[in-house]
């Protein structure tokens, strides 16, 4: 008998994975904070005999290090990954006993990135699962432009190869369970449904239905914008992450927030965007703790740039610091719970903005002091978007604020999250903002002109 867990990383979109037997497992990409995995592996009462990393991760900083080091496994990665720890380099075709008769072997993918590696467990000689990290996803595949722009074209060719090679070896039966697709960046696109195998990506992944001139085609034409924190995610993998410490960081009282904001640095509200639109510290940004705070936070913040978090419980403000330390925001330099008026100096108002829907938006238009922003990106806003809207990324609104016309600037995204924050930043530099909470499909139903290309 054996088993699989999946431990969630809902904020970054992927998975990890613990499988094993009655008495040892693997662990499988597991992310920065390891006690999940140790949890995970106490319920089953087994011990940790290898971790595995089927590459080094750009999108996240890995638990694998650490986890090797506490609970004494053997730590798998790719050869071909150029590191600066010991760890056991892994080839094509090498296998490893994890439980009696359950094993785990090697598959050289790459595509992903040139040394990707998938595993592929085997119960007594049985392929029963694959690992498949950024390679064969559920309905797509893991996107090949993080690791170097000139390898971009070949590592797509690939990925076409590697999907087919798992689909030759494989039995259909096999289940498929991939690190990335779940909403990480990391994947070409975004994966249909919860669940596959082998069977079922043979009838619907494009890697295994089309030639590789049509894949290679479509799959470089959609790819998307790269978050800038990938840049530093390969480096710190490959060096090695330290431990992480999740205690409490510092406790900032309202003057010290206000020196903080003063100096710079960037004060974080993690509250809920209704909350924070009704009243927040003057210079504050809002990056929902329920959110993926980690993805964008991370994207837009100068990297190394102290932050303060505010949040409405202590317990809100440790589920923001473990969705951080895992892209590589280790400890921020202060924080501060409770209420936005314990934040806020005595004598200091606080700020505020509107809220609305797009047919709130109809109402007000045509005006020449409407300014309507969509922070979306360019494939979003290349399948539909407001005739007459400026355009400029999330991601790339804080540095470019300067060139929102002026005006009372209405600002929406797909769904209100990104608006949010997008309100966030254009307040706090003065402007008078309104956020669209709203979904970008009642945008035509409310009379406005969507236009497309």
């Amino acid at each position: 008998m054996f088993f699989i867990d999946t431990i969630e990383l809902e904020g970054l979109g992927n998975r990890s994975y613990l499988a094993g037997g009655t008495r040892t497992a693997v662990a499988v990409d597991p992310p920065r904070d390891v006690d999940q995995v140790l949890a995970a592996a106490a319920r089953r009462g087994v011990r940790i005999s290898h971790v595995v990393e089927t590459h080094i991760h750009n999108d996240y900083v890995t638990g694998g290090l650490e986890l090797a080091r506490v609970t004494g496994a053997s730590y798998l990665v790719p050869s071909g990954a150029r590191v600066s720890f010991t760890r056991v380099p892994v080839s094509d075709g090498d296998t490893v006993t994890v439980d009696g008769e359950l094993e785990l072997r090697a598959v050289a993918t790459p595509g992903h990135t040139p040394h990707h590696t998938s595993y592929v467990l085997r119960d007594q000689g049985q392929p029963v699962a694959a690992f498949t990290g950024g390679s064969l996803l559920i309905g797509t595949v893991g996107r090949p432009d993080l690791v170097e722009p000139r390898l971009t074209e070949d590592l797509a060719r690939a990925q076409h190869a590697s999907a087919h090679r798992l689909a030759a070896e494989l039995p259909d039966e096999t289940f498929v369970l991939p690190t990335h697709g779940f909403g990480s960046f990391c994947s070409s696109a975004q994966a249909e449904g919860d669940a596959t195998t082998i069977g079922k990506e043979k009838a619907v992944n494009a890697a295994l239905t089309t030639d590789v001139e049509s894949f290679v085609a479509r799959l470089l034409a959609d790819l998307d914008a790269v978050p800038a924190y990938y840049a530093h995610m390969g480096p710190a993998n490959a060096a090695g992450p330290a431990p992480v410490d999740l205690t409490p960081p510092s406790v900032a009282d309202a003057d010290e927030i206000a020196a903080r904001l003063a100096a710079g640095e960037w004060v974080v509200d993690l509250r809920n965007r209704v909350a924070f639109a009704e009243g927040h510290v003057a210079g504050s940004f809002n990056f929902e703790a329920d959110g993926k705070i980690a993805t964008y936070l991370a994207w837009m913040i100068p990297w190394g740039k102290p932050v303060t978090l505010l949040a409405e419980s202590p317990e809100q403000l440790a589920v923001a610091q473990r969705e951080l330390v895992r892209v590589g925001i280790d400890r921020p330099s202060a924080a501060a719970t409770g209420t936005p008026q314990e934040w806020t100096a005595e004598g200091t108002r606080l700020a505020s903005f509107r809220r609305s829907t797009f047919a709130g938006l109809a109402a007000q238009r045509p005006s020449d002091d409407i300014v309507v922003l969509d922070v979306r990106r360019d494939s979003e806003r290349a399948a539909g978007h407001i005739e007459g809207s400026v355009h400029i990324p999330i991601h790339q609104l804080h540095k470019r604020l300067g060139e929102v016309p002026d005006g009372t600037v209405w600002v929406h995204c797909a769904g209100g999250m990104r608006a949010g924050i997008a309100a966030s930043l254009l307040d706090a530099s003065g402007r008078d903002v309104v956020a669209v909470d709203d979904g970008f499909d009642m945008a035509e139903a409310a009379g406005l002109t969507v236009a497309t290309g």
